[in-house]
């Protein structure tokens, strides 16, 4: 299992390696430019329209930060005509990339964005990588700031007791019970709590997460999809 972890880290490590530390500023100036609120009362919520059918978010308000961020790119139209460009069953769906919109078919992808800020991490306990958690990805710099646009959907596994038991001694974490039963019967990505910032979960259209992590892609190019998987998102209530 040990093996299949650390390969599966490097996915999201690399599709956003380009990222520079140059791009990346002090973290109180970031705070202050990415905090202001939204002006609508109540959750945030987003809706992914693909060819597959639509995917509903609830953004959390635990991670200021990444929500206003993603709500702020989400109503300039910024991610709609991008791509699932990495798709791994099993794993994850992850999108974001600006350069896809107009990329060749059998290019890989999960560059782009790199001229934009990072967003400072915003790990919290209570926010893990069940299946339908909205996360950002992120390149290897230290502080384990997060792409400012790229994100990733989660599919995953089901984890036995004694798994979660091993990686809860590795992460240096402790489950609630909530947490393990989430683990062991929707299943997620446990390997990666505490090193991913999740912002949001799906409240709708887990089967179409399913359906999108399901298609054929080409491994050689970072796990692209071999038919595009448009985007399209906007808000909703």
């Amino acid at each position: 299992m040990k093996k299949v972890i650390i390969a599966l880290v490097a996915v999201l490590f690399t599709s956003c390696s380009v990222f520079s530390p140059k791009n990346a500023k002090d973290n109180t100036a970031q705070k202050d430019s990415n905090s202001t609120q939204t002006n609508s009362k109540g959750p945030k919520m987003v809706l992914i329209s693909t060819s597959y059918g639509d995917i509903k978010i609830r953004l959390y308000d635990e991670t200021p930060l990444h929500r206003d961020n993603f709500v702020k790119l989400v109503e300039s139209g910024f991610y709609n005509g991008l791509l699932f460009h990495r798709v791994i069953q099993g794993f994850m769906i992850q999108g974001g990339d600006p350069s896809s919109k107009t990329a060749s078919p059998g290019v890989a992808l999960g560059g782009g964005g790199g001229d934009m800020e990072r967003i400072p991490a915003e790990f919290n306990p209570a926010l893990h990588h069940k299946k339908g958690v909205l996360a950002a990805a992120r390149d290897g710099n230290p502080q384990k700031a997060s792409s400012a646009c790229q994100f990733y959907i989660v599919q995953g596994k089901t984890y036995t007791d004694q798994e979660l038991d091993g990686l809860q001694t590795r992460l240096g974490i402790t489950y609630t019970e909530q947490q393990r039963n989430d683990y062991k019967t929707l299943g997620g990505t446990a390997f990666l709590d505490m090193n991913y910032t999740v912002f949001g979960e799906v409240v709708s259209g887990l089967e179409v997460v399913d359906k999108i992590a399901a298609v054929a892609t080409n491994k050689s190019i970072g796990d692209r999809p071999l038919e595009d998987v448009h985007m399209q998102i906007k808000m909703v209530k």
